[in-house]
């Protein structure tokens, strides 16, 4: 896939994504936000905590499973935690880590807790 292909692939994964937490009640703070570990592609609001997602998009759910590493896992964590510098709970703020795979035809599953500290 080229760059931009995958960049718009990667854009239209992340609103489907973004509309199952809409649908269940649960709206986006934030698009690609970056902290000092990376970018965290969505953080999305629960109640009166926050859930940081990580989409994967490829031709199955086994594939984007795949790509997400160890190393990933630990920037997304370290972002988090920058993000969670700025809210009025700061680290006590409740907190999950989803992964949610988008499949080639556009299905989606999301997998809840998947990692965390």
């Amino acid at each position: 896939m080229s760059g931009s292909v995958s960049y718009h692939a990667g854009l239209a994964a992340e609103g489907i994504v973004e509309k199952h937490y809409a649908r269940t009640g649960r709206p986006v703070a934030e698009r690609r936000w970056r902290g000092q570990g990376g970018e965290i592609d969505l953080i999305v609001r629960d109640g009166d905590g926050l859930i940081f997602v990580e989409v994967k998009k490829a031709r199955d759910f086994a594939r984007a499973s795949e790509r997400v590493s160890r190393r990933q896992m630990e920037r997304i964590l370290a972002s988090a935690s920058d993000y969670l510098g700025r809210m009025p709970r700061g680290q006590l703020t409740d907190v999950r880590f989803d992964v949610a795979l988008v499949d080639g035809q556009g299905q989606l599953q999301v997998i809840e807790n998947a990692f965390g500290c």
